[in-house]
């Protein structure tokens, strides 16, 4: 049985904690703006780990690209510092991928107020009461 919280899992933490340090005090690239680590994964041989970053400063899809080619140009210089800081025999090649999921989860958000809204608007129709006013009690 797999452990619950294995090695990838630990080195995949402590990436992501010592990756976003590095952004905060040592990257001085001003192409690098507020980038957000959501997510490492760290391959089971310990060879590559993939992180998963967004930045709000990143509007569009030229904007994102260029942040990624930015970092992953950086890969070595970040690899270093994080060896660095690491009690490991090798530190995994570190590869950079755009994280679609905070944008998609706004998305999923707004759809499913949209069908709240419409459900609400159809069971008024049908009843013919209104439920979005307050009660004069309660305010």
């Amino acid at each position: 049985m797999p452990k619950e919280y294995g090695r990838e899992r630990r080195v995949a933490d402590f990436i992501q904690r010592e990756f976003a340090a590095i952004l905060q005090r040592e990257m001085k690239d001003p192409r690098v703006g507020m980038v957000s680590v959501n997510e490492v994964r760290v391959s089971s041989d310990l060879g590559y780990a993939d992180l998963y970053v967004s930045s709000l400063d990143a509007t569009t899809e030229a904007e994102r690209s260029e942040l990624l080619e930015v970092l992953r140009g950086a890969a070595g210089f970040l690899r270093t510092l994080i060896a660095k800081r690491a009690q490991m025999r090798s530190t995994p090649k570190l590869r950079f991928h755009w994280d679609h999921l905070p944008e998609e989860g706004n998305r999923l958000s707004q759809l499913i107020d949209a069908a709240v809204a419409s459900d609400s608007a159809r069971q008024d129709d049908r009843t013919g009461v209104r439920t979005d006013v307050r009660n004069e009690d309660e305010s």
